[in-house]
């Protein structure tokens, strides 16, 4: 009897592979098996395929049935093989005659009437298969997602039959195929998270939201119950600037692979992650028995904002250690490792003690010192060593939150995007014009600073005791305070600056312990 082979591919971290399914027709006994490594959806597939296939108005084989999926040592799961898979049973048992030179990659999951299903990171499998030259067949729904990376040779359907009618005749008119403009593609949304300008006061915070938007730096908000804090931290995602092509193929790709799948409509828009303070340490960082992609990927060029950080698991809060500094985050397994991306930044927020008033003015504190000393401890020194601004967020005055009045035209949130946007490219010229990373090595290229400002940094590292990662830290975030007002040389009064976002936290000693 004939073999057939219809190519496919798996998903394996950021990774798509090549994949063949292969299909015997033998004699002997019907019977259907499924080797290569089939996780047990892909093993089910049996019973969906032979329902899509008399349903479409074929013949199901009456043969030894073995499809392999190869290379076998690659785990295969989803249902994304349930399309090759029948196509291959119809191509080996003489049902289905190509017109085609070459087969298109196949994807797509069968419904028991034949009807062809979404299936996730399709988008990552366009990427690679655009890079091959290889032509694709999706499901109907995942057309607009996949169009957004490949401009040809991109053909959806809704159904098996369709499908075979397409792949026996190269004439045959194919009414949803091709390309789709990702403009027609995307439904333009309006930022979900809201605008800066609809936050009354905290004109502190709305500085350290613009420098840390500017210079990519970690932010850390101290204050009281209903101050603002998770309101100001979902308004970051409005400062930062839009995302370079790249950037947004990279997200989307993610995102894809992502519990919740990639949406076309948020094509190009930074990702903005807010784990609830119960989350695991692989749904945090990744990994579990299946390597799953964890918050700290998908807010890759993004913002990952942890509300409540002291209620956070301390292996969770450890975890983020590496990804802070290195920007990746490196799961390994018995059976596989897997690195992916992890760019993102970090932002905050937490009270001052466990009832929340410790230092406020209004509402004493019912803590203990004991009590106070305990939830701090849950931070680690390490930790909070790595995260640059460090800010009080007082309680708002209700007078001011009353008040109608617009922002100035320096703190509106439109002014403050211009300001992260002319920073930022001014610091990407002078990456290109010094060839060097603001690292321990090109640190001088990028932070030069006068006399005056290297004497009171040095004064100001000894007194606040900080480490030498805290120095670098501190002078980097100097830097960006000076891009934003565009001068070549970083000043004393940058110095100052960002030190002032430092103190808050240094020593652990955030806030007095005044218990009243």
């Amino acid at each position: 009897m004939s073999v057939a082979q219809v190519p496919s591919r798996a998903q394996l971290g950021l990774e798509a592979p090549l994949v063949q399914i292969e299909a015997h027709l033998g004699r002997g006994l019907p019977g259907f098996s499924i080797v290569g490594l089939p996780a047990p959806v892909v093993r089910e597939s049996r019973e969906r395929v032979r329902s899509a296939i008399l349903n479409a108005g074929f013949e199901f084989p009456a043969s030894r049935i073995t499809v392999n999926l190869a290379p076998v040592e690659l785990a295969k799961e989803g249902g994304r093989y349930d399309l090759p898979i029948a196509l291959a049973l119809l191509i080996a048992g003489g049902q289905l005659r190509l017109g085609r030179k070459s087969l298109p990659e196949c994807f797509g999951e069968l419904g028991l009437d034949g009807e062809l299903r979404p299936v996730r990171g399709l988008l990552l499998a366009a990427i690679h298969a655009g890079r091959a030259g290889h032509d694709m067949v999706v499901p109907l729904a995942d057309l607009a997602e996949v169009s957004l990376v490949r401009r040809q040779g991109i053909h959806g359907f809704g159904d098996l039959r369709a499908v075979c009618e397409f792949l026996a005749s190269p004439d045959v008119a194919v009414k949803h195929s091709g390309s789709m403009d990702s403009a027609q593609a995307i439904v333009s949304l309006k930022n979900q998270n809201g605008s800066l300008d609809d936050v009354k006061g905290q004109w502190r915070a709305k500085r350290a939201l613009t420098i840390a938007a500017a210079g990519g730096h970690s932010l850390l908000m101290i204050g009281p119950p209903g101050s603002g804090k998770s309101m100001l931290a979902a308004r970051l995602v409005e400062l930062l600037p839009p995302l370079a092509e790249q950037e947004a193929m990279e997200v989307a790709g993610i995102a894809s692979i992502g519990p919740q799948g990639f949406d076309p409509a948020r094509w190009s828009q930074r990702p903005f992650r807010a784990p609830h303070h119960a989350a695991s340490a692989s749904a945090i960082v990744g990994g579990g028995a299946r390597l799953r992609v964890g918050e700290i990927s998908l807010a890759h060029h993004g913002v990952l904002f942890l509300d409540e950080l002291p209620e956070y698991d301390r292996r969770v809060l450890e975890a983020l250690r590496e990804p802070l500094e290195a920007g990746v985050i490196t799961i390994a397994r018995a059976s596989a490792r897997l690195e992916l991306p992890a760019q993102f930044q970090l932002v905050a927020a937490m009270n001052p003690c466990p009832c929340g008033y410790l230092g406020d003015e209004r509402r004493p504190c019912r803590c203990s010192v004991r009590r106070v000393q305990r939830y701090r401890e849950r931070l680690s020194g390490p930790l909070l060593d790595r995260i640059d601004l460090q800010i009080e967020v007082p309680r708002v005055e209700l007078p001011a939150l009353s008040a109608s009045s617009a922002p100035g035209a320096e703190l509106c949130a439109a002014r403050l995007s211009e300001r992260v946007a002319a920073a930022r490219a001014l610091q990407q010229r002078r990456q290109h014009t010094c060839n060097a990373r603001l690292d321990h090595a090109g640190l001088e290229a990028h932070c030069r600073a006068d006399p005056a400002a290297r004497s009171l940094l040095l004064r100001v590292s000894q007194s606040l005791g900080i480490s030498a990662r805290g120095y670098h830290r501190l002078l980097k975030v100097a830097r960006t305070i000076a891009d934003l007002e565009a001068c070549g040389e970083i000043g004393a009064t940058h110095i100052g600056e960002a030190a002032s976002f430092r103190a808050t936290t240094g020593g652990r000693d955030y806030l007095p312990l005044d218990t009243r």
